[in-house]
């Protein structure tokens, strides 16, 4: 019996995926949950498994082409069994019954919905159909002759939505967005589900402005799409968050040092790495499990305490900005804890992060100190409480020992929600953070 391939649904947002490569040919044995192909989108790349065991009868999207969520990629057939590329599901055949069953096939003589049948409708009804994504073949018609009017259509879609503790335009907001609101938590009065619950839910990556302007011509970047999104979070993190950034500049010449001596003693190792990013993650992390509150995030049952750290690395990429996390990464000596942050970002950088990996962090650090920044103001990043900026490292005259010397010096940033915790216990940890970056012993006390 075949079997159809069809384009997975990762996220609430998802609507589509670009077929990046198969990894098999047609004509190729599969077994079973090996990998089969890699499904590139805004935020990931990443293989699907075959679905079942069998030869790869037919490829119906071939590599580099886009195609909906559930749409049929290809077949997986039995060994031996004929396949008519016209039809996905079940359209295998015997061998000996596939030449005349394809003679007797003929060309629809209109658009058919869902089951394949016809389905009479208005055009208008079926614009609004494709808009709304609603199957026709799901809509009673209450037209003449049964025909389906576009507002069978709408009523058919609204109908999706009822019992939604949400406002019609939440609603509308939701539908646009391809967001199942049974997915989302309300956070607003009597669980109300507002924009802010959908836009947390859908967790997007940022992404870069489009190339410069063309000449004697304005380019026109559309507020739309990733973009949007983009924007719609940090706004709805603005309006939904009290949002407090303090600074503290750090005198680092010690984190310097340790550093300078790591590379020192594994100068031997090519391929030795350590960053000052590195060293601050493990700081954090140890920073973290002394100050629980920052380690939280505000849901809708209130504040919820996590007992591991689960680190956030801001990484730049070519679409934009993404933010995959380590999870338990407070369980992790320094040595470990840098393979599995690098590890992180360089897949991000190339594809290949799994949902799991861009969701469920707990805290973020955003280091823009590769950028010559001394100090920026980072934004909440939901439903997390907390967010650190990272600047440079510059040689500055300071006093130390009370002389005055060229000591090497950093600006951290902390943004807080003043809804999960106070100034001073977010202030607390952000100076015990310092001190240990001041002071590398203080991390192992």
């Amino acid at each position: 019996m075949a079997h159809d391939v069809i384009m997975p649904k990762w996220g609430l947002t998802m609507k589509e995926g670009k077929v990046a490569r198969w990894l098999k040919g047609e004509g190729d044995p599969v077994e079973a949950g090996e990998p089969l192909f890699e499904v590139e989108t805004d935020k990931i790349t990443n293989s699907v498994e075959a679905p079942a065991s069998g030869v790869l009868a037919k490829i119906i999207v071939p590599e580099g082409d886009v195609a909906p969520i559930q749409a049929v990629l290809a077949i997986i057939a039995a060994p031996g069994e004929a396949v008519d590329a016209s039809a996905p599901a079940g359209a295998a055949k015997p061998a000996a019954e596939a030449a005349p069953a394809a003679a007797a096939d003929k060309p629809a003589a209109a658009a058919p919905a869902g089951d394949g049948k016809f389905v009479p409708a208005m055009p208008a009804a079926r614009k609004l159909a494709k808009e709304l994504g609603v199957d026709l073949s799901t809509v009673t018609g209450t037209g003449k002759d049964g025909k389906i009017t576009a507002k069978d259509v709408q009523d058919a879609a609204d109908s999706a939505y009822a019992g939604i503790n949400a406002s019609p335009k939440t609603i509308d907001f939701a539908r646009k967005q391809g967001v199942d609101l049974s997915q989302v938590t309300g956070t607003g009065e009597d669980g109300k589900i507002t924009k802010a619950d959908i836009l947390r839910a859908m967790n997007p990556s940022a992404a870069q402005p489009a190339a410069g302007p063309a000449p004697a011509k304005d380019t026109i970047v559309p507020m739309e799409g990733v973009r949007k999104l983009v924007a719609d979070n940090m706004q709805a993190s603005l309006q939904n968050a009290a949002q407090l950034t303090v600074f503290v500049e750090l005198d680092v010449t010690e984190m310097v040092g340790l550093r300078a001596k790591l590379l020192e003693r594994n100068k031997r190792n090519a391929d030795y790495r350590v960053s000052y990013n590195d060293i601050i993650a493990y700081a954090v992390c140890r920073a973290l499990k002394r100050h629980p509150v920052m380690n939280s995030t505000l849901q809708a049952d209130g504040i919820h305490l996590h007992p591991h750290v689960n680190l956030g690395i801001a990484v730049s990429i070519d679409k934009g900005l993404i933010v995959p996390n380590v999870k338990e990464a407070d369980t992790f000596g320094l040595e470990e804890l840098k393979d599995k942050v690098r590890d992180a970002a360089g897949r991000a950088r190339k594809g290949g992060l799994n949902m799991d990996e861009i969701t469920g962090g707990t805290f973020t650090i955003s280091n823009v100190s590769m950028l010559g920044v001394d100090g920026f103001t980072p934004i909440l990043n939901p439903p997390e409480t907390g967010i650190l900026g990272v600047g440079r490292i510059v040689e500055k005259p300071a006093v130390h020992n009370g002389e005055i010397v060229a000591r090497q010096m950093m600006t951290l940033s902390l943004t807080f929600n003043h809804m999960t915790t106070d100034g001073a216990p977010a202030m607390a940890f952000l100076r015990e953070l310092g001190d240990m970056l001041e002071m590398p012993g203080l991390m192992i006390v």
